[in-house]
Formats: C-alpha cells, sequence, structure tokens
C-alpha cells in the first residue's frame, strides 16, 4: 500500500512540475495568431534587429515583464503610448490610470488599434491584448477596472514608446 501511495505522490509531483513549467513560461497555449494575418509582418531575425532584447522578449514571445520594472507605470504626463514594435497608436495618457499592480493600466484603448485572444496559460483563462497592425503582445484585459469602461488594460511597458504631447 505504501508503495503505491508513494508512486502516486510523484506521479503527481511530476506532473504538476511539467505543467507550471510550461506554464511559467508565459508562452500561450491556444489560439496562436495566424503568420500574415497582420499589416506588417517581420521575420523573427528583423524584430530582433528594430526590438531590445526585452522587447522581443515581450511582443514577439508573450512574455510578461517584471512588475513594477517600467517608468512607464509612473509616467503620468499626457501624451500618446505607441507599439515599441510598429509605432501604432494604441492608448492614449486620458485613458491610465494606477492600478497597483506594478503594471501599465489603462481603462481603454484607441479605437480600432488592439485585438484581443484566448490566454489559456498560467491554469486560468485571460483575454490576451496585441497590436492590431503587428501582432505584438501587449498584455491582458480584465473586467476590474474603473468607470466609465469597467475594464483594465494591464500592459507591458516594454511593449510601448510614450509620445509626450
Amino acid at each position: 500500500m505504501m508503495k503505491k501511495r508513494y508512486f502516486l505522490q510523484v506521479g503527481v509531483a511530476i506532473f504538476i512540475t511539467a505543467c507550471v513549467s510550461d506554464d511559467l513560461s508565459g508562452r500561450k497555449k491556444v489560439m496562436a495568431i495566424p503568420k500574415g494575418t497582420f499589416e506588417i509582418t517581420k521575420t523573427e531575425a528583423q524584430w530582433k534587429k528594430i526590438l531590445t532584447p526585452e522587447q522581443f522578449e515581450v511582443l514577439r514571445k508573450e512574455g510578461t515583464e517584471r512588475p513594477g520594472s517600467s517608468p512607464l507605470d509612473h509616467e503620468y504626463g499626457k501624451g500618446t503610448y505607441i507599439c515599441a514594435g510598429c509605432e501604432l497608436p494604441l492608448f492614449t495618457s486620458q485613458t491610465k490610470f494606477d492600478s497597483g499592480t506594478g503594471w501599465p493600466s489603462f481603462y481603454a484603448p484607441i479605437k480600432g488599434a488592439i485585438g484581443t485572444s484566448v490566454d489559456t496559460s498560467l491554469f486560468m483563462t485571460r483575454v490576451e491584448v496585441h497590436c492590431r497592425r503587428c501582432g505584438g503582445h501587449l498584455g491582458h484585459v480584465f473586467d476590474d477596472g474603473p468607470k466609465p469602461t469597467g475594464k483594465r488594460y494591464c500592459m507591458n511597458g516594454v511593449a510601448f514608446k510614450f509620445i509626450p504631447g
């Protein structure tokens, strides 16, 4: 009896470790964006030439920056947040708010600027937000934001460039 229990415990531990190691990578498990779907498409080498390693990891590999690491989290000047990959305007400073999460947060994007898909990593279902022009991963949207939309677009600051004005 003891051997069966031990075998079961070890098997469960191995299974959980395998699941967590895949999910902690930040990669989506479903709904990969088909190549060629966006106006701007580049090879991996071309993206690496124009993006920093951090931008490449987030925008092209669907990574996540560490919370509190982006200077844009505390940027409250008037301006526009554009995609670091293709420079499409995505959010304005008028919709930015301090969510306390450690990532720049907005309650609404610029109309027609983003796309979404389902992300089932980290043992949950979330809505991923991407640039509608180049497909770059920006972050996720949640239903716990302020009025008037009730949405919290929790974005990776490294995915943006801030244009004052």
